[in-house]
């Protein structure tokens, strides 16, 4: 497939997707729309900004028109769970989008937001519901959203899902859905877990899968830069410094280091402008946030793993992980931030040297090793070489280390003997002290003298 008319999609989504500026369908929009267009259920797996958002909302859009009713209040015709509420925005400005044009309503409903203007679109009906979770369950606890006439699925980052732990939640969902709906899953890896989960929730499934070389986009350039930790912070001053980054996101591990650090690069590099994103900000924050970083305002956005898949920036230049990821695989989610569409990317770790097992993790995960960078003013010492196993000599001792010559190390003395113990001649005799006598009706108790009862008759 080499264009979008090929693929079967009525003229207002096509009038959309040129609107767009989209031309060329990716793989896994090539193969997974026609599968979705037909009804069927789909594993779907591509690597992250392989546009996997449309691939899923372009057919749903087009059954939907297709088999229009009217919505009914609080039960949707179709559900997106999404694992983040930045996740659920996005696809909800896709559907946004891609709906002009078409008598389609929609709403995206997740935690951290007012519950009055969620209450009143889904009474008043809606064909798309986009939401997390956890607020998902919320309605369906206050009886504001009956699944009940659900007829299509969909799980997007089906694995982040796995990972923040909303298995069990997606499960009570599931049961609350009609038997002969539709699922779709699609995930940006293919775990034994995933698979499981695809198994359980399926039903005869289509699987698609966007071939791929490496768990990342090949666009990006991968690099490491070995520091020092009480230098990691200047380094990363001296790379923003540079001012040939036009729009740089830099994550770290933790909330309280994203404010201290997205303060300090305001500060000391001149002419940069910065803001921080993470979970304690409150919703409407963080949109305003991810706004003003879209609209050039700022040019470095510092983050948490919390925005690694909700960022669907355009013209992200750099990936700076100033920590590296505890778990790999948000490695993957994190430079997937940049090279979209096959733009290229630049993705650069700061890594101390007692983080080399986590980049030896993260090149297990991407199945490529990640250049080493020496081109800066903070290098780390060369690791340490190992130590050498001394191979052991005689009794499990080390062998004889000699600075000799080798001829002269070859005639080693070996170990002297102990001396043979030498037993005294009087010991076993009557007398000897400790020992014992010859006659062995002598050495019975009641034929033992008794010293001091001796003694005492002496004196008496």
């Amino acid at each position: 497939m080499t264009e979008f008319t090929e693929l079967n999609l009525v003229g207002p989504l096509l009038r959309a997707i040129e609107k767009q500026g989209f031309t060329a369908p990716t793989e896994i929009q090539s193969h997974a729309i026609p599968a979705l267009l037909d009804g069927a259920d789909l594993m779907g797996v591509a690597e992250t900004g392989g546009g996997k958002t449309a691939a899923f909302v372009l057919p749903l859009l087009q059954r939907l028109q297709h088999e229009r009713r009217k919505p009914k209040p609080n039960r949707p015709t179709a559900v997106i769970l999404a694992p983040t509420r930045e996740l659920a925005s996005q696809i909800g400005l896709c559907i946004q989008v891609f709906t002009r044009g078409i008598k389609l309503f929609h709403t995206v409903v997740y935690g951290g937001a007012p519950y009055g203007p969620q209450l009143q679109q889904l009474s008043r009906g809606v064909d798309i519901l986009v939401a997390t979770p956890g607020r998902l369950m919320d309605h369906m606890k206050r009886g504001t959203v009956q699944l009940d006439n659900v007829e299509t699925l969909i799980l997007d980052e089906a694995d982040r899902m796995l990972d923040m732990g909303f298995i069990d939640d997606v499960n009570f969902i599931v049961e609350k859905m009609p038997e002969n709906h539709q699922t779709v899953m699609f995930s940006a890896t293919m775990s034994a877990a995933i698979k499981k989960m695809s198994q359980k929730l399926l039903k005869d499934p289509q699987f698609v899968e966007a071939k791929r070389d490496n768990a990342v986009a090949s666009s990006i350039d991968h690099s490491v830069l070995m520091v020092r930790g009480n230098d990691k912070k200047d380094l990363l001053m001296h790379l923003l410094a540079k001012g040939d980054k036009e729009r740089v996101l830099v994550f770290v591990r933790t909330k309280a280091t994203c404010d201290t650090l997205a303060e300090e690069i305001e500060n000391q590099v001149e002419g940069i402008k910065t803001a921080a994103i993470h979970g304690d900000l409150h919703q409407r924050a963080r949109e305003r946030t991810l706004r003003s970083f879209k609209n050039g305002r700022f040019s470095v956005l510092v983050a948490t793993d919390v925005a690694a898949r909700g960022i669907d920036v355009n013209g992200i230049t750099h990936v700076i992980n100033y920590d590296l990821p505890m778990e790999p695989e948000n490695y993957i989610h994190r430079v997937g931030r940049t090279g979209r569409a096959g733009a290229t990317g630049i993705a650069i770790s700061i890594c101390e040297p007692r983080e080399r097992n986590l980049l030896r993790n993260v090149e297990q995960v991407i199945k490529q090793k990640v250049r080493i960078d020496e081109d800066h003013p903070f290098p780390a010492p060369a690791a340490k070489p190992e130590k050498k196993k001394h191979t052991p000599g005689r009794y499990g001792r080390p062998a004889r280390q000699s600075n000799e010559p080798a001829a002269v190390a070859a005639e080693v003395k070996p170990f002297r003997k102990h001396p043979k113990k030498t037993v005294s001649k009087n010991k076993g005799k009557p007398g000897f002290k400790f020992g014992r006598s010859a006659n062995p009706s002598a050495n019975t108790n009641d034929q033992r003298p008794n010293a001091k009862r001796q003694k005492f008759k002496r004196a008496s």
